[in-house]
Order: C-alpha cells, then sequence, then structure tokens
C-alpha cells in the first residue's frame, strides 16, 4: 500500500483544537516521589557545610550503589558523558575503539573528545545493541578497545564481546546509561567488562537530578577514576595524576539515595504501562512493540515501537501526529551517530557498512512513559496511531 503524504498539522490531529492533553506529555519525564526523604537528606547537607569534593552523602550513596550493583567499586560522577570520558582514559584506549552508532551521541563524542576514533559497527536488528559479527569485521591493528552498549536496558551481548575481546587482546567496557537495574543472565549489569558507566540524568528511570557513575571490580581502576574526577589530587596538595572536576555534588548524591528507595516502584509502573502498551496496540497492523526478555531484569523505562514499510503512513508523520495531540514521542536515536557531525564528514561512506542500524533508525518511535503518565494517555496515544493505520 502506498503511503499517503501528510502535510499539515489540521490533518495530523484526531481531535480538533485543543490538543488530547492540555500539558506535554514527554519521553523520560523525571520520576520524583519521596519528597520529603530528599529533603531531609539535603538538610543534613546544608547542616554539615560540605557540599562537594568526596563528602558523607556521596561516598554513603556510592556504597549503596556498590551493594545493589554487586560490585567492589562504584565511583560517582557529574554525568554519564564525564563517567565515559574518565572511564575510556583510565583504560588508556587510543587509536580505534568499536562502538555501535544506534546509541546517544555521547558515546561516540567521549572517544572523540580525546582523540581516539570511533569506528561505528552495525547492529542486530532485533535487540539493536551490536552485534558481534560486525565488531569481527570492524577490528584493525589500531583497535584497542569496544565499548557495548545496553540499549533499551536490554543487555548488549556480553559473552560473545567478552570473548572478542580477550581473543584480541583489547579492552572491554559498557556504556551502561539505560540499564540502571537490568541483568545479564541473571546478574546485574554493572559487573561486566572491564567497567560499566551510567548515567543518572534527570530523564533516566533512575536519576539523581544529574550525574553518573562507573562501577568495576578492578581496585587500580577504580583507585585511577577516583584521582582523574579530582583533578589527580591525593591529599589536600599533593597531584599524583592528571585529572579534570568530574566530581558529583552532595545534593545530587542525596537525590540518588532518595530515589535509590522507590527504584522498584519506577519499575513496576513502567513495566505495567509497558504492558497496557503491548494490549493497546496489538490489533495495529505494522507497528510493533519491542519486547524485552521477560527472564531478565529491565526498568521498561523505554517503550519502543517499530513502524513497518507498509504502514500506510511514514515514521515521521506518525511523530508529527502525535505531537500534534502534544504527545511528544521522539525518534530516538536518529538518524544513527554516523549521520551526525563531525562523524557524517570525517567517515562520509559509514553507512556503507551499517545497514540496520540505517533500517532500524528510520522505523523507531520512543513513547511516553513513566509514574507521571496521565490516566488513559496510553489508549489516547493508541487511537492516534491507529487512526493513522486506516489512512
Amino acid at each position: 500500500m502506498p503511503r499517503k503524504d501528510i502535510r499539515n498539522k489540521q490533518d495530523l490531529a484526531i481531535h480538533g483544537a485543543p490538543p488530547a492533553f492540555d500539558q506535554p506529555l514527554h519521553v523520560g519525564r523525571p520520576n520524583i516521589f519521596d519528597q520529603q526523604a530528599f529533603l531531609t537528606h539535603v538538610a543534613r547537607i546544608l547542616d554539615s557545610r560540605w557540599l562537594t569534593n568526596d563528602g558523607p552523602t556521596v561516598q554513603a550513596f556510592e556504597h549503596r550503589l556498590a551493594s545493589y550493583l554487586g560490585v567492589k567499586h562504584c565511583v560517582a560522577m557529574c554525568n554519564g558523558t564525564i563517567a565515559l570520558e574518565i572511564a575510556i582514559r583510565a583504560l588508556g584506549l587510543t587509536g580505534e575503539v568499536i562502538v555501535p552508532s544506534w546509541t546517544f551521541v555521547a558515546t561516540a563524542h567521549a572517544l572523540h573528545w580525546q582523540g581516539i576514533t570511533p569506528v561505528f559497527a552495525d547492529i542486530d536488528p532485533a535487540t539493536h545493541n551490536l552485534d558481534p559479527d560486525a565488531v569481527r569485521r570492524m577490528l584493525t591493528p589500531r583497535t584497542t578497545g569496544i565499548i557495548g552498549v545496553h540499549l533499551w536496558g536490554r543487555a548488549a551481548p556480553v559473552d560473545e564481546l567478552q570473548n572478542i575481546s580477550d581473543q584480541h587482546g583489547v579492552k572491554l567496557m559498557f556504556d551502561a546509561a539505560h540499564a540502571f537495574g537490568s541483568s545479564y543472565k541473571g546478574q546485574p549489569v554493572g559487573r561486566f567488562g572491564c567497567c560499566e558507566t551510567f548515567s543518572f540524568h534527570a530523564t533516566k528511570a533512575f536519576n539523581t537530578f544529574e550525574g553518573g557513575a562507573v562501577a568495576t571490580n578492578d581496585d587500580k581502576l577504580a583507585e585511577t577514576m577516583r584521582l582523574m574526577r579530582n583533578f589527580g589530587f591525593k591529599g589536600y596538595d599533593k597531584v599524583i595524576h592528571p585529572g579534570t572536576n568530574g566530581k558529583m555534588i552532595e545534593v545530587c548524591a542525596a537525590m540518588g539515595l532518595a530515589n535509590l528507595d522507590h527504584f522498584d516502584t519506577v519499575v513496576a509502573i513502567n513495566k505495567r504501562h509497558h504492558n497496557d502498551y503491548r494490549d493497546a496496540l496489538k490489533g495495529i497492523h505494522g507497528v510493533n512493540l519491542l519486547r524485552f526478555d521477560p527472564n531478565e531484569n529491565n526498568s521498561y523505562h523505554y517503550v519502543v515501537i517499530e513502524v513497518d514499510r507498509g504502514f500506510p503512513v511514514s515514521r515521521d508523520d506518525i511523530v508529527a501526529a502525535l505531537h500534534a495531540e502534544n504527545i511528544l514521542a521522539r525518534k530516538y536515536f536518529w538518524p544513527g551517530c554516523h549521520n551526525m557531525q563531525p562523524y557524517r564528514a570525517l567517515f562520509p561512506h559509514a553507512g556503507l557498512l551499517l545497514p540496520h542500524t540505517q533500517a532500524v533508525a528510520d522505523r523507531v518511535i520512543v513513547l511516553p512513559n513513566g509514574n507521571s503518565l496521565p490516566e488513559g494517555a496510553i489508549d489516547t496515544i493508541a487511537a492516534v496511531i491507529a487512526q493513522l493505520a486506516d489512512r
């Protein structure tokens, strides 16, 4: 069936004006639960006048995280991007590092920012994670590392990537920005590779306002990263290592401590919404909800649908129709890092080796989720898409 082009906003709205929702429905609106617990932590911080520089609240947060993830060390950072950059530098990565293009651009930027070439490998279209065979094809004598990404909270193919790492003598780390609370073969994400980095940005299932962390079982690596996040200081006035300012502040750790106590509730709400989306969308031909392994943990924070080529209108038209109703769905991570600058200019033909990445980028929509999603929103979202399916 040929697609019908939708040219104007009037064609897009199913309810006319005003839109279906007075307030926009966002992908990744912050989850906030126990404000009083957070304010209690903040009061202690203010009373102590210890606002930053590895204070007791950050230390308590790191201890809680390490226990939750089952790792020896969890090094808190000011954000997930700095966590990536510091982990990459602490591991001594140079030359070329293999990454997916289908990820948030920070994964590639953290390498390029440090003079390292991100080499984009293709993904498995069923999981949206790195394809180990594609990784093998991109190995060169200049390859020093692989960064696997646990996209949408689904663990990357850890064992296969570790085998490649071991066979070729390259280091393996993971970008776990989406995967706090996820598991791989029943083991918590955070334990794999040399280290794993997390983002606690406000839009994540678990947030600290802004923040990140690196989890590792490597004592030496953890010590190096602790030095690097605080200018290389060892004591008050002795600098023993190059470094930067990557510290998490106390108030962000306070938010983390308060939110960690309610993370299971966030997951339960997200999972219920995910099931509701599944039921609401199952009768719409040409739109498929990305499923996750029910035997593994996932925050279910990301509601990802794929639009078949045979659907009557394009993926972009669906997004426009949802936006017309104040439903701010996203085309994450369109168009793929390899089509963003500076990588598009540096590697103009990269797409020839990324057919699955390009196909997925053209058909994915991420829908709103979280504890602030209003009653009836999922049915309304499905109704917008269903009407387009009937065109």
